[in-house]
């Protein structure tokens, strides 16, 4: 349990520590800020659905201003949402948008935590939302939460029942936290938990709340707010030399695949809390009646009384100076009876004394990826630059031998779990490195370090996690962990270290990322998914080796009686890590209409291995290496495609150009440089990606372009857009209107408008059947209104709302057809989904 909740402590007192397991250089005034955290006793839960949900002026005043411990809670990890920056949905989205929170709580200070639930897409009702859930498992998440982060205040971000029109996940997040209030502290509520932690009953609880929730800024305004509990967030921080509202902005931008940056505000900003449960309190303090001082802890006070005086003698000069001081409280905390608060600060200690003595440490290995049963070399570092007592400090004297200059000695350096250990029993020369290189060889079990929550099956609501320890984490615990053992001032003390990996690269200077434990193979098919129109078709498998000298067999598996695969078995060896190769496979059907799924497998010797790697690289979050089953949707279908060449001009990011080509199309991405007539002439539609008009500013040149495109001939099919943001205010040849609309219920009736329109028609009869399959939701963001020259041949709807009938737009535009649709293609395409296929095929060939 230490191991994996060590690093959640360490973000309480230095965040920027967790970049890729970078060391921590904290400065003066970092040091001084931690200081003074440490006669803070004060914990707050902070409870919500996604990442991006959070408060970050909140989190950051309570945290920075008041100086509480601060944990965001989100349900769920963002997997449902949309990608504004790149092409990852679904679980890699997932990744992406925890590596984004993690980020933001880097610069906020507040801790981070989440639930197993997966975020299954926009839900309207949290009835909805329990039900897809598991309801039962999310809420002992919950209370898992509850207790091991033992808040005295709980804030949740929306309201607990449905008085407010939100998201489904909002109100249920609410739901269950005001469950788990009382949940918490109930022996008789999953005891299993109590092995590792203790009940815990929380003070109070508040809503969160905000214009937002009341149609408006200036409806909140005017509106009575003598119940509510203000506070003003927008307090100037001295120690961190910005406003509060500075560092809520730079935390929230770091929400970059939603589209969240924001400018930083100066000045009194006021936010308002509804009080909720528990005791409440008289004034607009949260805390009031709350002991947050050592007081709270047996045999405390006179620990607070030290810490105040460190605090009131800290010198930004030397830093250093406080150590004697805060190596004296140390000692006292271990003295205490063992409990929450003693565990926090006595983390929270030892990494202001290793700040005060610039104490560096730093485990890197020589390659960022290893395989299990590898040998890997790894430096250890370790300096000391200031010495354990300096001259002028209270006590007058530097307080040790002349032969040990820093005061710092290194006892040992063990890598766990039992890879290496060494007695170094060395005294640290002042400023001078100590520097040791080891080669490491990792166990044939040593597990693999990618999201610990994607290794299993999941549903469509829930992960499955079997280790209690490791629910809610943000990440996979690193393998390898060096423990430091060393005294200050004879005082001993250990620490705990991560393996990462860092590089030089010449554009940038030092770059960090986590050192990962992965396969020795790679396998992947070249498709997301495959469409075939003939009972004879091929595949492709590529493997890649993730180690030197790996040497197999690979196949692909299909479970349907239907398929038969030809080429079973074929024999790979590869010499160098990296090496990779592509194999064929025949696949044969027997003629029927069928959808299966094919699974890529790689033998080598009596170990099997089917997962694919993928890379999530973007210069705001750590490298991410993600491990997924190699399997891909199949299917045989009867499938018409009359135009052959298709440009396509990317938006956000989406994997549609791959689905075009195994519908037997030609496809070019269009840059800027090509939106010219002559160019567009040659192509018979044209596909604009998903958010495009959201997010390419060059389309409000190029828009004219498209549609004299269109009015020569072409076809022109323009996905989804948000009304916010929007390029240019007109993005057709007629008005249309965006609106909020979506239909979230992925098997809603499709009704047939006009039966007998062309895109239902040519050159592929549509049926009932064609919207069978589809997932996660039917489209979203529907143009509300519409010109008269639009025909709207498609209606749907969720249960109990009116019917939608803007899913999908055509017009006539001069020689050529105009298309606007909200149906989500790029889930459905690379997902397989053969009717998806079948109505994109006869939307491109309208011109045809």
């Amino acid at each position: 349990m230490k191991h994996k909740y060590a690093y959640l402590l360490a973000l309480c007192v230095f965040p920027l520590a967790l970049l890729a397991q970078k060391p921590a250089k904290p400065n003066a005034a970092d040091l001084h800020h931690a200081i003074k955290k440490l006669n803070v006793l004060g914990s707050v839960l902070y409870v919500a659905a996604h990442p991006d949900d959070e408060n970050t002026r909140m989190i950051s005043f309570l945290r920075n201003e008041k100086l509480y411990d601060v944990t965001y809670l989100s349900m769920t990890r963002g997997d449902g949402g949309q990608n504004l920056i790149g092409p990852e949905i679904r679980e890699l989205l997932g990744v992406l948008r925890t590596q984004e929170l993690l980020m933001a709580r880097s610069i906020d200070g507040g801790r981070q935590l989440f639930t197993r639930a997966n975020d299954f897409g926009f839900s309207k009702n949290p009835e909805e939302t329990m039900r897809i859930w598991d309801k039962e498992a999310v809420l002992a998440d919950a209370v898992w939460a509850f207790r091991q982060t033992q808040p005295d205040v709980v804030i949740n971000r929306f309201y607990h029942d449905k008085k407010y029109d939100t998201h489904g996940h909002h109100t249920a997040s609410a739901m269950l936290s005001v469950e788990a209030f009382d949940l918490a502290g109930n022996a008789d509520a999953y005891p299993e938990q109590l092995t590792h932690t203790k009940l815990w009953q929380p003070r109070r609880q508040f809503f969160n709340t905000s214009w937002f929730f009341f149609g408006g800024q200036e409806a909140f305004e005017k509106m009575d707010k003598s119940h509510l509990y203000a506070l003003d967030m927008g307090v100037y921080l001295p120690l961190k030399g910005k406003s509060n509202g500075e560092i809520a902005a730079e935390s929230r931008s770091m929400h970059r695949c939603q589209g969240f940056g924001m400018l930083s505000n100066r000045g009194s900003s006021m936010e308002y809390l509804d009080f909720v449960q528990g005791d409440r309190p008289s004034s607009n303090d949260l805390f009031e009646g709350i002991n947050t001082t050592w007081g709270r802890v047996e045999g405390g006070e006179p620990i607070g009384r030290l810490l105040y005086k460190i605090d009131q003698n800290f010198r930004a000069d030397q830093p250093a100076a406080s150590v004697p001081d805060l190596l004296q409280a140390m000692q006292m905390m271990r003295a205490l009876p063992d409990g929450f608060w003693k565990t926090k600060k006595l983390e929270e200690i030892k990494e202001v004394i290793r700040g005060c003595l610039g104490l560096y440490l730093e485990a890197t290995a020589a390659e960022p990826i290893t395989t299990p049963g590898e040998t890997v070399k790894i430096r250890l570092e370790a300096i000391t630059r200031a010495p354990a007592k300096t001259n002028g400090t209270a006590n007058g004297t530097n307080g040790h031998s002349p032969e040990n200059e820093s005061g710092v000695t290194l006892h040992s350096i063990a890598i766990a779990p039992g890879l290496f250990d060494t007695v170094c029993a060395k005294n640290m020369d002042l400023n001078k490195g100590f520097i040791v290189e080891r080669k490491v060889t990792f166990p044939h079990d040593a597990p693999f370090t990618a999201p610990y929550w994607l290794r299993t099956a999941s549903t469509e609501g829930m992960y499955s996690v079997e280790d209690q320890l490791l629910r809610g984490i943000p990440e996979t615990p690193r393998f390898a962990t060096v423990r430091w053992s060393l005294s200050i001032a004879g005082v001993p003390l250990e620490y705990e270290t991560d393996v990462a990996w860092k590089t030089n690269e010449p554009a940038i200077g030092e770059v960090w990322r986590p050192f990962e434990v992965l396969p020795p193979v790679f396998v992947e098919f070249t498709e997301p998914s495959y469409i075939f129109s003939q009972n004879n078709n091929k595949v492709a498998v590529r493997v890649k080796a993730g180690r030197d000298s790996v040497a197999g067999t690979v196949s692909v598996m299909v479970p349907d009686k239907n398929w038969k695969i030809i080429g079973q078995g074929q024999a790979f060896s590869f010499t160098r890590k990296g090496e990779e190769k592509i194999f064929s496979f025949d696949v044969q059907t027997n003629g029927n209409t069928t959808q299966t799924l094919l699974n890529a497998v790689v033998s080598i010797g009596s170990t099997r291995y089917s997962d694919r790697l993928v890379t999530i690289k973007y210069d705001h979050i750590p490298q991410q290496s993600v491990l997924l089953p190699s399997a891909v949707s199949a299917a045989r279908l009867d499938l018409q495609v009359k135009a052959r060449n298709i440009g396509y001009y990317m938006g956000a990011g989406d994997d549609v150009p791959a689905a075009l080509r195994q519908m037997g199309c030609q496809v070019a991405i269009l840059e800027d440089k090509d939106m010219e007539m002559a160019t567009l002439a040659k192509f018979d539609a044209i596909v604009v990606g998903v958010r495009a008009y959201n997010t390419k500013d060059n389309l409000s040149f190029h828009h004219a372009q498209l549609l004299e495109y269109v009015k020569n001939g072409g076809t022109l099919l323009l996905q989804y857009n948000t009304s916010h943001a929007l390029v240019r205010p007109d993005v057709a040849p007629y008005p249309l209107k965006l609106s909020r609309v979506r239909v979230t219920d992925e098997a809603a009736e499709v009704r047939f408008l006009l039966p007998q329109h062309p895109v239902l028609n040519t050159p592929n009869k549509l049926t009932s059947r064609d919207f069978d399959g589809w997932v996660q939701e039917r489209g979203l963001y529907f143009p509300g209104e519409w010109d008269a020259a639009f025909d709207a041949p498609l209606s749907m709807n969720d249960p109990e709302e009116k019917p939608a009938d803007g899913a999908l737009l055509v017009a006539r535009h001069g020689k050529g057809y105009f298309v606007y649709t909200g149906l989500s293609f790029f889930r459905e395409l690379p997902a397989g989904v053969p009717g998806a296929y079948r109505l994109f095929a006869n939307l491109i060939s309208l011109g045809k």
